[in-house]
Formats: structure tokens, C-alpha cells, sequence
């Protein structure tokens, strides 16, 4: 699995869930976090139809198909249980 994300400086929800991030992949070192900037990266922001609606947070499978697309803010353990039940997809 493989877990993309985009946000924005400007986004507050961003910030509060950066350390929320940082923290779930410390203890999850097999999954990896691909961030793009809402502003900055306008081709991927395009290819994943982000609003700014900030952040989103898109689970991938194996194949690069998206399962599961996070939006605002979440728990820690809202989305460690998301990661279990997706991890093998």
C-alpha cells in the first residue's frame, strides 16, 4: 500500500495533522507518505481531482489504484485502523 497526500501552507487541518503523520509513520516504517503541495504541484492536484477541501490523504493498492481517500482532519487511531484494514490491498 502506499499513501499519497496533498496540503497547503496555508491550510490549518495540514498543520494539525503533520505530527499526526510524522508519528504513524515513525512506528510504521514500511509505509510510505508521498506529500504534494495543493499549490505547487498542480499536475498530481489535477490527477487526483483535489479540492481544497485540505488535507486529503489517498490510500493506493499495489497497483497504484486508489482505495480509500481521507479528507480534513482525523484521528491517529481513526487512521492506524484504516492502515490495518487496507495494509494488504
Amino acid at each position: 500500500m502506499k499513501v499519497i497526500g496533498f496540503g497547503a501552507i496555508w491550510c490549518i487541518a495540514c498543520k494539525v495533522m503533520e505530527p499526526r503523520w510524522k508519528e504513524i509513520i515513525k512506528e510504521n516504517p514500511w509505509l510510505k507518505l508521498k506529500c504534494y503541495d495543493y499549490d505547487k504541484d498542480k499536475e498530481m492536484v489535477k490527477r487526483y481531482n483535489i479540492s481544497k477541501s485540505l488535507p486529503v490523504v489517498i490510500f493506493l493498492d499495489k497497483k497504484g489504484n486508489e482505495i480509500l481517500r481521507l479528507e480534513g482532519e482525523h484521528s491517529k487511531k481513526e487512521i492506524v485502523e484504516l492502515i490495518k484494514k487496507y495494509r494488504n490491498k
